[in-house]
């Protein structure tokens, strides 16, 4: 019997270039943040009963949601593409400028601590405008390397994965044997371990904070090579890795500086020099180690940005932000008009809040928690999203599935939920320190994103077809 012939399959957009391997590293370098090590650390010896709550009850089942949703959905745009699934064009809309921005606002943070860092170590007179200027370079250097193939791009991270990976092993042995050598810095016992509800919960966010990430290599879903079987894989392999170096570092800097000695921008020096020592030897493995640490905060930012860019670029290319999003690069296929954009708005944040800083830990901090909050918003699409093609797509095929019934993902979804939301309330208000200004910089900066996101949407048109720069 005669068949009608099969329409040939269509010509894939993108090549299929992320294997398990690079997911893993992508993972680890996106999530093991060696930038924030120094604030979790300065909630006490407690902040490690904070990292294994927070591990059991978020990181855990949040990791199981992404699992899902990543295997099940590999489409290019990540949260963006499984927001739309569940809730449609105008909320995926919203996540996919809620993401591409806040990497945008978290940039200007995250180089300001390297130039912090970098002065520490060769400069520590280095002016605010110095910083500034090493801000903006690296800044533009991220948007280069978001322009260029991910054949090429996924190097970064993947080094920077391995790196992160040594420098808290350095960390956390070597504040094992400073504290066997020389006694503990921080009392390590019962009383101090237990949680306190004073100031400093204004820095729990940053534990939560530092757990996310797992569906960022989802962003360029259709680059995995098989994500059905390699993103639930990848997923177990980074987390558990994670989740060990995490709070094996945050021991050793416990273990080898005091807590009132712990600086949010010279704590990562101050602990290799205490681990280290400031002799020949010991110079040369600080300068070492802190210029690894220099490079992670480069690889962190290029991993997050490419996630972020391939996400806004693929909401405009299906008409949900406005089409300058959606131009791509005429050679790599590469969301360049997207990394541009990145770079136009870090600059412009960068600038603003740099005239409003009295110094550079105090830019890092109020830009750090503005982009945290931006940040954070879409996590809540993110696991009702999870709740509702659960109910809506339940036929789809599932290479992994959350354990339990549809009770037991609205428990899991509903406990990430409130961690997220916990840790937005103090982003903003610092319990039994209450600082207006602060408040109003950080809560009115996030509802002014919001606004102009929402008008950003409105410009969205669906578009003829792909552009090209």
């Amino acid at each position: 019997m005669a068949t009608a012939p099969t329409a040939p399959a269509a010509k894939p957009r993108f090549r299929r270039v992320m294997h398990r391997l690079d997911m893993t590293l992508f993972t680890v370098c996106a999530i093991l943040i060696i930038d924030q090590l120094a604030a979790s650390a300065s909630i006490g010896v407690q902040s490690i009963f904070w990292w294994v709550l927070t591990l059991v009850l978020f990181f855990i089942p949040y990791g199981l949601i992404t699992s899902e949703l990543g295997s099940a959905y590999p489409e290019e745009g990540g949260i963006y593409a499984w927001v739309r699934r569940a809730f449609g064009a105008r909320w995926a809309g919203r996540t996919a400028w809620l993401w591409w921005v806040n990497v945008a606002f978290w940039m200007p943070s995250v180089y300001i601590l390297f130039a912090g860092v970098l002065a520490e170590l060769i400069a520590p007179d280095m002016s605010m405008a110095a910083k500034i200027a090493i801000t903006l370079a690296l800044t533009w250097i991220t948007v280069g390397i978001n322009i260029v193939t991910l054949n090429v791009g996924k190097w970064v991270p993947n080094i920077g994965a391995a790196f992160k990976t040594l420098i808290m092993l350095a960390i956390g042995l070597g504040g094992i044997v400073y504290a066997w050598r020389n006694g503990v810095a921080n009392e390590f016992s019962l009383t101090t371990l237990s949680p306190s509800w004073g100031a400093s919960l204004a820095f729990l966010p940053v534990i939560v904070y530092n757990f996310l990430g797992f569906e960022l290599m989802s962003g360029a879903g259709e680059e995995m090579e098989n994500p059905g079987r390699d993103v639930p894989l990848a997923i177990v392999t980074s987390g558990s890795l994670i989740a060990f170096f995490y709070i094996l570092a945050t021991m050793g800097i416990l273990l080898a500086l005091p807590v009132k000695e712990i600086g949010l921008i010279e704590g990562l020096t101050d602990t290799f020099r205490r681990l280290f020592g400031t002799d020949a030897t010991g110079s040369i493995i600080v300068a070492i180690l802190t210029v690894m640490a220099l490079y992670t905060f480069l690889a962190n930012m290029v991993t997050w940005t490419i996630g972020a860019n391939r996400s806004a670029a693929e909401a405009a290319l299906r008409g949900d932000l406005p089409p300058m999003f959606a131009r791509m690069h005429s050679k790599y296929q590469t969301p360049a008009s997207a990394a541009i954009l990145t770079g136009i708005t870090a600059s412009a944040v960068l600038v603003i809040y740099g005239a409003l800083a009295k110094n550079a830990e105090d830019l890092f901090w109020t830009v750090f928690a503005f982009s945290s909050v931006v940040f954070l918003l879409p996590y809540f699409l993110l696991f009702l999203s999870f709740l509702k093609l659960r109910r809506s797509d339940p036929d789809a095929p599932r290479p992994y599935r959350v354990p339990g019934g549809y009770g037991t993902a609205v428990v899991l979804s509903g406990i990430c939920m409130l961690f997220i939301a916990q840790a937005i309330v103090f982003f903003i208000y610092h319990p039994g320190e209450f600082d207006l200004t602060y408040a109003l910089a950080v809560g009115g900066g996030t509802l002014l994103t919001v606004i102009v996101g929402e008008f950003m949407i409105g410009k969205g048109v669906a578009p003829k077809e792909d552009g090209n720069v």
